[in-house]
């Protein structure tokens, strides 16, 4: 190999294929001599033997995954012989082709893989799929996501319905732990805040989400959050039910409502609670935008300017929807 490079260092092909080939003799099994030599063969733009030789170097050698992906795409820029020609058709190299198309900016690319994904029908763990499900969220394709997350939920053994009624907000009643991402809420533990769960209301299915909160900090609360898909200029109604214990200071706490793509499309903020309430219905009516297809719910907090600006006390949050206020349903989505 190290013959090869030095006879293309100096333009002579014809030799450094033929060291390439006297080495592959020597060492068929090996991943580094496919590897060289298809990376060779790519470079002479004989891609049909090099993508093979990559995909067989890939499979003995997974580390070699992110430059396969890498160099066959900047090589031919399509996502089939990706898939066909350079990859092993296993759940981790399509994982990997779809976390690079994603932060590439190829969302079309990327479904295919993604339907290449499912299609091996393998298990696959919930968190890696977020990727390409925040990317389709950014890029406000409501339909992929809403496909993609479903299918994801599926690999990963969990029910893929958890809305009640007509309503939109996946997991609103909180009856399974938070997944983190995809279309279910996400929390990550600002500082200041600790999340658990508690009993939900009378006559409320599921469980209540409780946020304790220190009495340290001034903080800045947009947690727990989840990305809905909606259709655009059209009239949804929010229900939730709210508690407070003890809230301190002036800003409490509240629901937001907005289009998390398009400024200014949506912005809905429900009544600030504060101190000490009992559980209280809490509504609102919105239109999306013409353009929104998402709708971002999170519990917010925004920091006081007032001198005793700290934040202690309690609130619990239960029975989270959003229904279309009209014909639409998800099914229609």
């Amino acid at each position: 190999m190290d013959l090869a490079s030095a006879y293309e260092d100096v333009g002579d092909a014809k030799r450094a294929q033929e060291a390439f080939e006297r080495a592959e003799t020597v060492y068929p099994a090996s991943a580094l001599v496919a590897w060289n030599y298809g990376n060779f063969l790519v470079r002479r733009r004989d891609y049909v033997e090099g993508y093979r030789r990559i995909q067989r170097a890939v499979a003995t050698d997974k580390g070699l995954l992110p430059l396969a992906i890498s160099r066959t795409w900047r090589s031919s820029e399509d996502v089939n012989v990706l898939l066909n020609e350079a990859l092993p058709a296993t759940p981790d190299a399509y994982l990997q082709a779809l976390d690079f198309l994603t932060s590439n900016n190829q969302p079309d690319a990327a479904v295919i893989v993604w339907k290449r994904l499912m299609a091996l029908g393998k298990p696959l763990p919930l968190p890696a799929t977020f990727p390409f499900l925040d990317t389709l969220i950014g890029l406000d394709r409501p339909e992929d996501a809403l496909r993609a997350w479903r299918e994801a939920l599926a690999s990963a053994g969990l029910s893929g319905e958890t809305g009640a009624g007509q309503s939109l907000i996946w997991n609103g009643d909180f009856s399974r732990d938070l997944a983190n991402g995809g279309l279910d809420w996400r929390w990550s533990a600002p500082l200041g805040a600790a999340a658990s769960f508690d009993s939900a209301p009378p006559s409320v299915n599921g469980r209540s989400f409780r946020v304790d909160f220190s009495g340290g900090m001034n903080i800045d609360l947009e947690e727990p959050a989840e990305f809905v898909p909606v259709q655009p200029g059209r009239p949804y109604h929010f229900h939730a039910y709210l508690r407070t214990d003890e809230i301190t200071s002036d800003r409490g706490v509240q629901f937001h409502l907005t289009d998390p793509n398009h400024r200014d499309a949506v912005n809905v903020l429900t009544d600030n609670f504060t101190g000490t309430r009992p559980w209280t219905a809490v509504d609102a009516d919105l239109t999306s935008g013409p353009q929104t297809h998402f709708l971002a719910v999170r519990l917010m907090r925004t920091p006081s300017r007032m001198f005793d600006n700290k934040l202690g006390g309690t609130v619990w949050i239960a029975g989270v929807s959003l229904t279309p206020a009209g014909e639409l349903s998800r099914e229609k989505l």
